[in-house]
């Protein structure tokens, strides 16, 4: 007869296993770095999208033109040159340029002259409005080519001048969309006396330093031009 191991002396069962329901903790997932990615490339693409979409609100807004706004034949009118006036004297025979108005640029011009038409000063304004194009990363070089070499503080972003050898004086100015060119030069005019001998009649001034009343009637012209 084959007795019970504890009946035996045996030593019987050392541990118990105790079975239970709970089941061992998992390993941690792998993060999938794919979706990582394509998170991201969502964000991108929304981001260039508002982006791109900001963009073509500002091209259908067009650049923004600072308050300049088209003139007519009255750009000289608007100019009024009192600075200049009281240097060269009463402004007189104004006469108007073509116009230019297109959805993409207005151009004005217009010429006036300082004492006598044939032998005083002679002043030619030019105003352009750039409405889609920018003008700025070539307006030093337009000047340059112009031999306008001076810059000038205090008037528009760009501002270049040059007193043509004492002669007149020339200034280009630019703020924002719009360019100003304001050139003032000396009228030659001669006769013959009885020997048949030419006499100059023009009387020429001092024009020494004549780029501060130039600025200030450009300075004029600029908030006329807003209006």
């Amino acid at each position: 007869m084959i007795s019970e191991p504890e009946l035996e002396g045996g030593t019987g069962f050392d541990t118990i296993e105790v079975l239970t329901e709970v089941r061992p903790p998992r390993a941690p997932r792998a993060r999938r770095p794919w979706l990582w990615a394509l998170g991201g490339a969502v964000l991108a693409s929304a981001v260039w999208g508002g982006g791109l979409y900001a963009y073509e609100r500002r091209q259908e807004r067009g650049p923004d033109l600072r308050g300049y706004g088209p003139v007519g034949a009255e750009l000289c009118e608007k100019a009024e040159f009192k600075a200049l006036s009281g240097i060269l004297g009463k402004p007189g025979g104004a006469g108007d340029g073509p116009l230019l108005e297109e959805p993409a640029l207005l151009m004005s011009s217009c010429n006036m002259a300082f004492g006598s038409a044939e032998t005083g000063y002679q002043l030619s304004l030019r105003y352009t409005l750039h409405k889609v194009t920018d003008p700025g990363p070539e307006f030093a070089a337009h000047a340059k080519y112009y031999d306008l070499n001076t810059p000038i503080e205090g008037i528009g972003d760009q501002a270049f001048f040059d007193d043509r050898s004492g002669e007149g004086g020339e200034m280009r100015v630019l703020d924002g969309q719009a360019e100003i060119e304001l050139t003032l030069y000396r009228q030659y005019g001669t006769d013959a006396d009885a020997d048949g001998n030419m006499i100059e009649e023009t009387k020429p001034l001092d024009l020494s330093g004549i780029e501060v009343p130039m600025t200030q009637d450009v300075l004029a012209l600029m908030e006329a031009l807003k209006k």
